[in-house]
């Protein structure tokens, strides 16, 4: 499939260090128009804006390889100062979700967890025949809400947001509609364990799933 050049067809990642000589010629860094680049950096003079990017690059500087994502995640929420704590979760996490509620409490934090299935509407409510259904239209079976999920969490005051587990477009729903920022803690994958990089590390090897779409050096 023919599309325009980007970063992923990048090997020398001078914009790391602005090496502008080893820029490739599609590199969106040297054909950054400036005025986009501007109006960019503006967004940054916001102070909100500006403390998210400035605690993430220090707290990866003084923990880079240090801190698992659990940690850094706690470390963000004290930096920023925040004490009230929105999770929303996927059902099938809640176990995970309920260890990770009870670590933030133990530092202080005011946390209001909600799963997916609240508000219990069957999934026929958004057009889901019953035989589209995980029991097959055998009875009730309640769809994700991640809309109610974000609503709840505003309806609390939750000054941050996390993810845990959320499905392949409900964890888009969430994010359109979240009032505060949002962070993710899991990405689901049932299948890798929420692993889901662990499928891209395998992709040239016996094990892929995506031999018929990948040629011998792995491009598409």
């Amino acid at each position: 499939m023919e599309g325009k050049f980007s970063c992923a067809d990048c090997y020398v990642k001078a914009c790391r260090t602005k090496t502008e000589e080893k820029y490739p010629v599609f590199c969106p860094t040297k054909n950054l128009e400036p005025e986009t680049l501007k109006e960019v950096m503006e967004e940054y003079a916001d102070e909100e804006t500006k403390a998210f990017a400035r605690e993430s690059a220090v707290i990866e500087s003084d923990y880079y390889c240090k801190l698992t994502r659990v940690e850094e995640t706690v470390e963000f929420i004290r930096r920023m100062g925040y004490h009230k704590i929105g999770v929303a979760t996927c059902v099938g996490l809640l176990d995970e979700a309920r260890t990770f509620t009870k670590i933030l409490r133990a530092y202080g934090l005011d946390v209001y967890t909600v799963c997916c299935k609240c508000g219990a509407v069957d999934k026929t409510a958004i057009g889901v025949p019953e035989e589209k259904k995980l029991n097959k239209g055998s009875g009730h079976e309640s769809m994700c809400n991640p809309i109610l999920q974000a609503k709840l969490l505003e309806q609390e005051g939750t000054e941050l947001n996390i993810m845990i587990g959320l499905c392949v477009g409900h964890d888009t729903l969430f994010l359109q509609h979240s009032a505060a920022p949002v962070t993710v803690l899991v990405v689901k994958d049932r299948v890798l364990c929420h692993n889901p990089v662990a499928a891209l590390y395998q992709a040239n090897t016996g094990y892929s799933r995506f031999k018929d779409v990948l040629d011998p050096s792995g491009k598409p």
